[in-house]
């Protein structure tokens, strides 16, 4: 279902390498043409889209690669290649995400008609079926939340509502805020309950005050207004209730914080409180009767993140009219609803949420929204299917290799640190000798065991995921953190880094071109994957990452001076990035800070580990390239990447990665070796100044 919130608690201290918008494709998959698998279902590989790979056909020698890399690099392709008019952005995350979904699409279809399927088969196959079967969901119209619609009538006391909301949270269905297992800051080996803000409709809260976004305020108080009178609410009363539902959520804005504060202070997700003490902070939600109701333990402590969040919330139970606050329980019912319900309610969802909010053309066909419902809520099943066909042990030994030898230039770096004390180098080196490594899909697969899906109704399986994937994730708290777990499935094509397990993680679908090509040249595959191991590496070490020690604990290992100094060094990170803009808006320089130092300290290591590994050898020139240009020119194949106007200014507003033009240039502009490889002169664009350059890692 939409509500992520209330399946696991995502927090924003996990660094993906790049949005949810990249997918996969296979390394182990027989030529074009064939088949493969070593498991039940089969991939014809002649109905994938091509591989997607740097080329030097692609180059625009009409550009000056000192002046404008990018370009030079990537114009010739984004002019080639034009966003679908089903998607946003496009480029070489979006081009793999195509590949992906076709084998996923694959594997469905076979687990679909795979009559005697059983265990993860019969899971993908029961969500895949249903969820094809637009004639049935089209008859059942709204029926299948009439039942919740009507018990949120029958809400009239602040005691009423309260317990609505445990009880939907308990089937996994909340809006208003996140709840979820996570580990503990203080003791990392031990999970923790975590309570985070939630209940706005829009993606940041920004949007509800800055002027250069009412235009998108007013469109949503028009789709607020258009879902409920969806669900039978006469036209004048729901524009009225709109009304009401959107100031409602600008009063849980105002006591909200930003995806700019949210992704630049992890601290903000950590305030251990007693139930009791909670309880007291919000007089009219009860913490105690909460934790009941979702069949938790009591705690000793859990962490009431954004306490001021929640107190609002319960001084809103107390002076808010019931009526208003069915208006805004019904809205987000439906709203969460609508991309499974009829095409009425799937069609305005999309065009606001797609169209309207992001400025997509036309809304996916039905495949793939399935697709994505279910990478969302039964992804390592799909998952386990996937690398059944799609990813070979040759592919994960090589990048074994590979992390290994980006290791070893990531210590040389801390170890050659002329701006960091011994003592902290002596910590920022443990850390280091802690990296776990996770390559490919998980070693151990979670269990479905207690889940029951059929083919009756999309919706209802749908409720039935919703509800187990929560339980699930509650079934942690006071238990000791499995680190066996992955928070990515392996059809996604990203990475990340988890600073409470101190864990690098890259799923199966990255590992092929642009990003890693077995038959490809060292250069390339260390610009392109090298990067992003070091990328993910260096999360260790940005600004969120540095706050957690060798064991994933929340602690400060830094001396006041070394801290002083590297504060200084990302400070200048942030006044780089500050000064790029996209359709007249600055880019934030600390919302992405995170990432811009992943980058820097990532594409530096893999430099080095580039370097190391092709010392002695003659350089090949491959395509008349050096090395050294064909590793930064790999770089920015990765970083190729075409964007709508409007996802563009939301991505402004919410995403910690740099729009992907600037993270092509970014890291780069501050590397003398590239300025080297290309022969750029003092005053060219590429060419940061001694006095502006960065160095940190």
């Amino acid at each position: 279902m939409r509500n992520p919130k209330t399946l696991v608690l995502a927090l924003a201290i996990t660094a993906a390498l790049a949005g949810c918008t990249g997918s996969n494709s296979n390394t182990a998959a027989s030529g074009e043409g064939g088949s493969a698998s070593t498991g039940k279902y089969k991939i014809d590989q002649s109905k994938l889209p091509p591989m997607n790979s740097f080329k030097v056909d692609d180059l625009d020698k009409n550009i000056n690669a000192c002046d404008d890399f990018a370009g030079y690099a990537n114009s010739k392709f984004l002019a080639a290649n034009t966003i679908p008019a089903d998607r946003t952005t496009w480029g070489a995350f979006e081009m793999l995400d195509e590949r992906s979904q076709q084998i996923q699409k694959q594997l469905a279809e076979q687990a679909s008609a795979d009559k005697g399927a059983k265990g993860i088969g019969k899971l993908v196959g029961d969500l895949y079926a249903t969820g094809m079967d637009e004639a049935k969901i089209n008859a059942a119209g709204y029926t299948p939340i009439k039942a919740d619609l009507d018990a949120i009538s029958a809400l009239t006391t602040k005691e009423q509502i309260a317990d609505y909301i445990r009880k939907s949270a308990a089937k996994g269905d909340n809006n208003l805020f996140g709840f979820g297992a996570e580990a503990d800051f203080k003791n990392p080996t031990m999970n923790m309950a975590y309570a985070s803000q939630g209940g706005l409709g829009l993606p940041d809260t920004t949007y509800y005050t800055a002027a250069n976004r009412k235009d998108k305020l007013d469109a949503y108080q028009a789709h607020v207004a258009n879902i409920l009178k969806l669900i039978g609410v006469p036209e004048a009363d729901a524009a009225k209730q709109a009304a009401d539902v959107v100031a409602f959520e600008k009063r849980l804005a105002a006591a909200s914080f930003s995806s700019e504060q949210l992704s630049r202070d992890t601290e903000l997700y950590y305030n251990a409180v007693s139930l009791a003490d909670a309880d007291k902070l919000t007089p009219n939600f009860s913490w105690t009767e909460f934790f009941k109701s979702q069949g938790v333990a009591a705690p000793a402590t859990f962490s009431l993140a954004m306490p001021k969040f929640h107190q609002e919330v319960s001084k809103m139970l107390a002076d808010v009219p019931a009526a208003t606050w069915q208006s805004y329980l019904k809205f987000h019912k439906a709203d969460a609803a609508a991309p499974y319900l009829s095409d009425a309610f799937a069609q305005e969802n999309f065009n606001f949420y797609n169209k309207t909010l992001r400025g997509q053309e036309q809304m996916k066909e039905r495949s793939k929204r399935v697709l994505s419902t279910i990478q969302g809520g039964a992804g390592e099943a799909m998952g386990q299917l996937y690398v059944q066909t799609s990813f070979s042990p040759e592919a994960k030994a090589r990048m074994e290799t590979l992390v290994k030898n980006l290791s070893t230039a990531l210590k040389a770096r801390i170890e050659n640190l002329d701006w960091m004390s011994p003592d902290t180098k002596k910590k920022a080196l443990e850390k280091w000798a802690s990296f776990t490594p996770k390559i490919g899909y998980p070693d151990k697969w979670r269990s479905w065991e207690g889940l029951n899906t059929g083919r009756d109704s999309y919706y209802d399986n749908l409720q039935a995921l919703q509800e187990f994937n929560y339980k699930w994730n509650l079934g942690k708290i006071g238990q000791k953190v499995d680190r066996t777990e992955w928070g990515m499935p392996p059809q996604m094509v990203n990475a990340y880094y988890n600073p409470l397990m101190n864990e690098i993680v890259f799923p199966a679908a990255i590992l092929q071109p642009p990003f890693f090509d077995p038959n490809a040249d060292d250069a390339t595959n260390y610009g392109g994957i090298g990067a992003v191991i070091g990328h993910e590496m260096t999360h260790g070490y940005d600004d969120q990452g540095s706050r957690f020690d060798s064991t994933g604990k929340f602690e400060n290992w830094w001396t006041p001076d070394d801290a002083k100094k590297f504060s200084e060094r990302t400070g200048k990170l942030v006044t780089q990035f500050n000064e790029y803009t996209v359709l007249g808006e600055n880019v934030n320089g600390k919302l992405t800070l995170g990432e811009n130092i992943a980058d820097l300290g990532g594409l530096a290591t893999a430099y080095d580990a580039m370097k190391a590994a092709t010392a002695g050898k003659p350089d090949p020139m491959t395509g008349g390239l050096t090395n050294d240009q064909r590793f930064f020119l790999n770089w920015a194949t990765v970083w190729r990447r075409s964007m709508k106007d409007d996802e563009a200014k939301v991505r402004l507003s919410t995403d910690s990665h740099a729009p992907a033009q600037y993270r092509a240039i970014g890291a780069p502009a501050n590397m003398p070796a590239f300025a080297a490889a290309f022969q750029c002169k003092a005053g060219q664009k590429m060419v940061i100044g001694d006095d502006k350059k960065v160095v940190i890692w």
